[in-house]
């Protein structure tokens, strides 16, 4: 009831219905009977990553190297219904693909698409992606990371990196840096190499089932096939994190429909007050009645700007603007099924708690809600009230 309440499955497409109803399989019957464990452990469930792989979850929208080379619509489907499972599922994709195979194969060599690429989309490569730094989050360009030149053709990679998702599991990072000119370059670090180490954060109450973590590079020797050719400067990076956070929109429709559509079952069984469920109560009916049109709001927003981006027209101040209002959405709508459910709304045998949580992380990376404003104020009045990254 609350997915389709304006019909939106009319929308779209027998494939891309397809490809959702797979995603939603996988989810239900193989993610979330483990997620509760997973969360109480603060670990991701790595034994799904090659089922996410055979299901073309990694590199979805590639076409080359026979990868499905999906349009935005059913992309996005993926990521909403990996989201409606848990936002560390959605994230642990969104990095995979947005993160690491798109810089990859938008400004690597060919050498560098051969190796990675197909590993990457099997599920038997795992990537993060290195650009925040514990001082340096909102203002990337400001990153103390460097690569230096020692001469004769040698490099070094010092600096440090934070809220890495996927950084302890990872094969290979995707890293940004300052060479000696300061320009940006990304640079591929692979696991193993003398002076790399990653150290997954302890005590996370937001995206317990997901690994985030610290990366740390004192004299990493770099060589010249490690570095993505196609990268100089800070527009690079931004370009990756503009596709993730397409995704993210996507996403955050699915764990508003997962607290939503919980909330909305839960109050009709809920007897309270002369034997009536608690849906019958004018206030539930308000909550239950804002969220669903949020939900379908949302959800016509982002099937419009699929539209744009496939036909590479999506300006990135309308991504931040999707990505602004689908995340605070999400998150009012799991504070408002968590109200529904009273006391029961903080246990872990509820998926609400789970997702308000992650709700809360995810409204902050990725541009936090007020950065994603100031860009769209930018793009609204032509004058930017702080300072954007230069491109």
């Amino acid at each position: 009831m609350m997915e389709n309440y304006i019909d939106f499955k009319h929308l779209l497409t027998d494939e891309e219905l397809m490809v959702q109803d797979g995603i939603r399989t996988f989810v239900e019957q193989e993610f979330l009977p483990v997620v509760t464990e997973h969360h109480r452990a603060g670990t991701f469930p790595m034994q799904l990553v090659p089922r996410m792989a055979e299901l073309g979850v990694f590199g979805a929208s590639i076409k080359e190297y026979d990868l499905p080379g999906l349009s935005a619509v059913p992309y996005g489907l993926i990521m909403l219904e990996l989201e409606r499972g848990d936002s560390g599922l959605r994230s642990f994709a969104s990095v995979q693909n947005a993160l690491v195979m798109f810089p990859i194969m938008h400004f690597g060599s060919q050498e560098q698409k051969d190796r990675w690429i197909p590993a990457l989309a099997a599920g038997k490569a795992v990537g993060c992606y290195g650009l925040t730094e514990p001082d340096f989050g909102s203002n990337p360009g400001g990153m103390r990371t460097r690569l230096k030149s020692k001469g004769n053709g040698r490099q070094v990679l010092d600096g440090a990196k934070a809220w890495i998702t996927n950084g302890s599991h990872a094969d290979i990072a995707v890293v940004w840096a300052k060479d000696d000119q300061g320009a940006v370059r990304g640079v591929l670090v692979e696991k193993g190499m003398p002076g790399y180490e990653a150290r997954a954060y302890k005590g996370k109450f937001s995206l317990r089932a997901s690994d985030t973590s610290e990366l740390f590079f004192q004299d990493v020797k770099i060589a010249p096939e490690n570095i993505l050719p196609g990268t100089n400067a800070l527009k690079h990076p931004l370009m990756c994190l503009n596709e993730a956070r397409f995704g993210i929109a996507w996403g955050a429709i699915g764990a508003a429909l997962a607290v939503a559509e919980h909330a909305l079952e839960y109050a009709k069984s809920r007897i309270q007050f002369g034997g009536k469920p608690i849906a019958a109560h004018q206030i539930v009916q308000e909550k239950l009645a804002w969220m669903v049109t949020e939900i379908a709001k949302a959800q016509v927003l982002m099937w419009h700007l699929s539209k744009l981006k496939d036909a590479g027209k999506l300006h990135h101040s309308q991504v931040s603007l999707a990505k602004r209002n689908n995340v605070w959405m999400a998150r009012e709508c799991a504070r408002l099924a968590r109200e529904i459910l009273g006391a029961a709304g903080i246990m872990d045998d509820h998926p609400v708690i789970r997702h308000m949580m992650n709700l809360e992380a995810v409204f902050t990376y990725e541009g936090t809600h007020d950065i994603h404003g100031l860009v769209i104020g930018q793009q609204l009045t032509g004058i930017p009230a702080y300072n954007p990254p230069s491109e």
